[in-house]
């Protein structure tokens, strides 16, 4: 049996991308999200194009115990998960008073707990081998207070500082850390969690996933700790958390409030 890797959000966007690029590395790939379609005509352009296994998990991470399903499925599987791609996620626009509890609950459980049961589930494995990563996809967001949009860029700093402190427990291990910071990408997430942009003023904003994927693999393989994986987003995440605090919470509101405005017409 190969290397696997597990690929969380696999059913598009950069999640498909890792998976695309892992396969064509060689790794045997376990796709997880909840649209088992989507997974299962991902899962046979791997194994067509680059003749890599694929396991296909469909799963719902919102629900309080995803992470012990996946590992479940992993293991009557008999598959031994070497690379953990973190990539599922959600979050939207809008004061938080307005965001739905159960909305807000899911925010939660995907972007935090499922993260930190995956994690657990793989990462002792790991460690006991001396080899293996782990690779969870934050946000630029997750580098600063972000008045409407509060929730997701509190759940992306969790991510951000829990990997960087993962990133330095497991020196000497043999096992790598990364997170991913990212700003906007082209991926399906605004029409998947509701949110409206006007593609033709903002497009230029958007990287492209495959870009993504390319550098955060290299930063992996350099064993970095964290990326910001498009040159014109690095300035901004290293002058935002030096900024005061709530001065720059202010004026990241002030940009924010005219899209989540943007939201309501």
């Amino acid at each position: 049996m190969g290397s696997w890797a597990l690929v969380t959000g696999a059913s598009s966007g950069i999640g498909a991308a890792f998976a695309r690029r892992l396969a064509a590395r060689g790794m045997d790939v376990a796709l997880v999200a909840r649209s088992g379609d989507r997974l299962e005509a991902l899962a046979a352009e791997l194994r067509e194009r680059h003749g890599v296994e694929a396991l296909v998990i469909v799963q719902d991470l919102a629900v309080p115990d995803a992470a012990e399903r996946v590992g479940e499925a992993v293991d009557a599987a008999g598959v031994v998960v070497e690379l953990l791609v973190n990539n599922a996620g959600i979050g939207t626009f809008g004061r938080d008073v307005s965001i739905g509890a159960e909305y807000a609950r899911d925010t939660a459980m995907v972007n935090v707990v499922a993260v930190t049961g995956l994690v657990k589930r793989f990462l002792p494995a790991m460690c006991a081998r001396g080899s293996g990563a782990v690779v969870n996809v934050a946000s630029m967001a997750g580098f600063q207070a972000q008045p409407y949009m509060a929730l997701y860029a509190a759940t992306k700093a969790f991510v951000v500082n829990y990997s960087l402190g993962l990133w330095v427990e497991t020196r000497g291990t043999g096992v790598k850390v990364l997170a991913v910071c990212p700003g906007p990408v082209d991926t399906g997430f605004p029409i998947a969690n509701g949110i409206k942009y006007d593609r033709g003023r903002l497009g230029w904003l958007l990287a492209d996933p495959e870009k993504i994927v390319r550098q955060s693999l290299r930063a992996l393989d350099r064993d970095r700790g964290y990326v910001v994986p498009d040159l014109k987003n690095r300035p901004q995440a290293h002058l935002l958390p030096r900024g005061p605090r709530k001065l720059m919470a202010r004026l990241v509101g002030l940009v924010l409030k005219r899209f989540a405005d943007y939201q309501l017409r």
